[in-house]
């Protein structure tokens, strides 16, 4: 193998640079050439493809988004559009593709498997949602993000004795509620896996009230199936008291990476370059009991996610 391509693709993530400056430099000390694609799947359709060198990923480590850009390709899930995407790799002599992503960009790795391109999949993705990997690059950034906004809230908050919804990312999996929930002290927290009921959030904020508590910080996931804001005006009808509401939306995607992410996004890199060197590819990276490991790219779309109940169970102890 002597050439190989780099994109990142869905939503940006913290870390997606420290993954791209590991791909880079880990390659181009193996030997191999490095091309990076801009703007994802999109970008690889349009042949968007230039070669890469150790300076173009020079101080780009601490910085949050990606430098390859990122877009959503709506072309890519047409046959039209992945022949183009494989016919582009092959037009520049690409003999294998590192995409950065979460699960929508794994389906994309997938489908280029299926067509023969030889692809290796980095986790990068702010929701942990692809469950073969014990966490996702950005992960830890987003929760750390939402923990300092939880901390900033709940200060004004309480010198307003105010009871405050905030809302975060999360449509189908709620680990970044359920982290900074519990790590922040929420009252509540409100997750797609698990049914929610107004009555008894009403309820345990009324008896905190009842107990000298005079605010209180509920965590939303996004996925949840009631509207913020109506889950506010609910909320304000039962408890009798004023009922705020926050989201911190894209927020949660930007800022410097943590230790966390950049080691993780570099050591998944490194992976991903020492397994394509050994003539091995179709895999997906990440980590699993401690450990920087390469599974079978079609077995890890297959693992079932499971979500946390103990810790979710915790966070009604602690919060009484």
């Amino acid at each position: 193998m002597n050439r190989i391509g780099v994109l990142t693709s869905g939503g940006d993530a913290p870390g997606m640079n420290a993954a791209v400056r590991a791909v880079v430099r880990f390659g181009i000390e193996a030997g191999l050439e490095v091309y990076g694609i801009h703007r994802g799947f999109e970008g690889l359709i349009d042949g968007e493809i230039h070669e890469m060198n150790r300076r173009s990923v020079g101080d780009i480590l601490q910085r949050g988004g990606t430098i390859l850009k990122t877009a959503r390709s709506e072309r890519f899930l047409t046959e039209e559009g992945q022949r183009r995407a494989v016919e582009n790799l092959d037009t520049f002599g690409i003999e294998a593709l590192i995409i950065i992503g979460g699960n929508g960009s794994f389906l994309g790795a997938e489908a280029l498997r299926k067509r023969g391109v030889t692809v290796m999949a980095i986790p990068g993705t702010i929701d942990n949602d692809l469950a073969y990997t014990e966490r996702t690059i950005g992960f830890d950034t987003a929760v750390n993000t939402v923990l300092d906004a939880i901390t900033r809230i709940r200060d004004t908050s309480s010198a307003h004795e105010r009871n405050t919804v905030i809302e975060v990312m999360g449509r189908e999996c709620g680990d970044i509620a359920l982290y900074a929930g519990l790590a922040g002290g929420a009252e509540c927290v409100l997750v797609p896996e698990v049914p929610y009921s107004i009555p008894e959030i009403s309820r345990k904020i009324l008896e905190g009230m009842n107990n000298g508590k005079m605010q209180s910080i509920l965590i939303k996931a996004e996925g949840v199936d009631i509207d913020t804001e109506e889950l506010c005006r609910e909320l304000s009808e039962r408890i009798g008291r004023e009922v705020k509401s926050v989201k911190l939306s894209y927020l949660q995607r930007g800022g410097s990476p943590t230790l966390a992410d950049r080691l993780l996004a570099t050591e998944c890199a490194e992976k991903a370059i020492e397994l394509l060197v050994s003539d091995i590819g179709n895999k997906a990276i990440g980590l699993l009991g401690g450990e920087i490991v390469g599974l079978d790219l079609t077995e890890a779309l297959e693992v079932p996610r499971s979500f946390d109940r103990e810790l979710y169970r915790a966070i009604d102890v602690l919060s009484k």
